[in-house]
């Protein structure tokens, strides 16, 4: 089996709404597979952004790093256009004093089209996001019986 982090856009994810936006840190860096780089707000929360995928995906494990996010939110659609959002988790996340926050996301495989993070409230007045990571079977190996 082979696993496929759908949240890259060389896997032809994009970003397609930030509530902020900085020049330095654009919202395109959650996706570009690398920790290094990241999307930071502008202030004020909640902050929200949407990634969409090239197609419907079944994902069955979700990871984002982060830095200063206190509780976030992660809905899906299913949908052609990025409406009719069902909310899949919402977490509180513990503060890691000067160091990333590596969160895993646990729920029953989920089918989505697009995926939107709300963070509903920080321990600072900006946060980062590096990466989102959505883990499931690459097509090739969805089609096997197992």
């Amino acid at each position: 089996m082979k696993f496929t982090d759908y949240c890259l856009s060389s896997e032809g994810a994009g970003v397609i709404l930030a509530t902020s936006s900085d020049e330095i840190h654009p919202p395109e860096n959650i996706i570009d597979g690398r920790s290094e780089t990241f999307w930071t707000t502008t202030g004020m929360f909640p902050q929200e952004f949407i990634i969409s995928f090239h197609k419907c995906v079944t994902i069955s494990k979700l990871k984002i790093q982060c830095y200063l996010v206190q509780r976030l939110q992660i809905e899906k659609s299913i949908s052609k256009d990025p409406v009719d959002f069902e909310q899949c988790i919402e977490k509180e996340l513990l503060c890691k004093d000067g160091e990333l926050q590596m969160e895993d996301f646990s729920f029953p495989e989920i089918q989505a089209t697009y995926l939107r993070v709300i963070i509903l409230s920080a321990f600072d007045a900006f946060v980062s996001v590096h990466r989102v990571i959505a883990e499931g079977l690459s097509q090739e190996s969805s089609n096997s019986i197992f």
